[in-house]
């Protein structure tokens, strides 16, 4: 059995850059994990079978489409190393502990989805590198791939172009207002800039940077719009992603907390750090010593 952790991560800015013929945007982001983690807990299993999650049955569920995709991909191959020998489909047994919110952001289920990649490969002994991995990932969705190589990383393209970045020590606040977000909804909304000019790491690590899909949500999402005004009371609240968390960034744990008890008692609220490398990287490295 295996118990691997999913953590999440914040966009600390996003830049659409332009549009592609085939509807998909290009981006600049930085993306910051945190140590903030769902678990996952993936068993032998004659079928493939994932636990349903609140809302989520499993066969709508990104990490069933993830281990479903892995399966079909190594069962219809007949020979080669550490392949499933008899080509038959693999089977495991799935659950998922959820912390991380849903449709807020943060990348839950991506990063569920490349945790189950991770864990299948080491499971069913595929042998397959953490390149052939992501370009599994990125057919689910263009954040899988920076959860799969596991470090906080400067993102290009859709978001599947990585540079490892190396980032400060902060700890986050991070507040979730009472709605839910469609990143499909947003992107294709008329009004979204869609031409802003790239930047360099350097201007992005001086402060010249912003969340191009921040005027959209505020203006759709009254309640994204209040949490963004409450948490700037403290400082530069930004929202990650497509919403609809928003974060503060501080020097300590005990400032976090501080602000922490203040927030209102219908909003949703964690405090993080973040982190430069997840600790699912340490966990398979383990794994693979037993």
């Amino acid at each position: 059995m295996l118990v691997l952790s999913s953590p999440c991560k914040i966009n600390l800015f996003l830049h659409v850059t332009g549009r592609r013929p085939d509807g998909y945007h290009d981006l600049q982001t930085a993306f910051q994990l945190l140590d903030y983690c769902d678990r996952v807990t993936i068993e032998p299993g004659d079928k493939l079978e994932v636990e349903d999650m609140p809302g989520v049955k499993g066969e709508d569920n990104l990490v069933y489409r993830a281990a479903s995709l892995l399966r079909d991909q190594v069962s219809g191959k007949q020979s080669g190393p550490k392949r499933p020998g008899n080509g038959s489909a693999p089977g495991a047994r799935i659950k998922i502990e959820k912390q991380i919110p849903m449709g807020a952001g943060l990348g839950g289920g991506s990063s569920n989805a490349a945790t189950v990649l991770h864990g299948l490969n080491l499971l069913w002994d595929l042998g397959l590198s953490t390149a052939e991995l992501c370009k599994t990932g990125l057919s689910l969705g263009a954040d899988v791939p920076v959860f799969i190589t596991g470090f906080s990383a400067w993102g290009e393209g859709v978001g599947e172009k990585l540079e490892v970045l190396e980032l400060p020590a902060k700890w986050f606040l991070v507040v979730k207002p009472n709605c839910e977000i469609s990143t499909a909804e947003i992107f294709s909304n008329p009004e979204l800039t869609r031409n802003t000019s790239p930047i360099t790491i350097a201007r992005f690590l001086e402060g010249g940077s912003r969340n191009d899909c921040e005027v959209i949500v505020r203006k759709q999402y009254p309640e994204v719009d209040d949490a963004l005004t409450w948490l700037c009371r403290w400082g530069l609240a930004r929202m990650t992603g497509t919403g609809s968390c928003v974060f503060i960034e501080l020097d300590s744990k005990e400032k976090a907390q501080d602000i922490q008890l203040q927030v209102p008692g219908n909003w949703r609220s964690f405090v993080a750090e973040g982190i430069n490398r997840s600790p699912l990287l340490g966990e398979l490295e383990l794994e693979k010593l037993k």
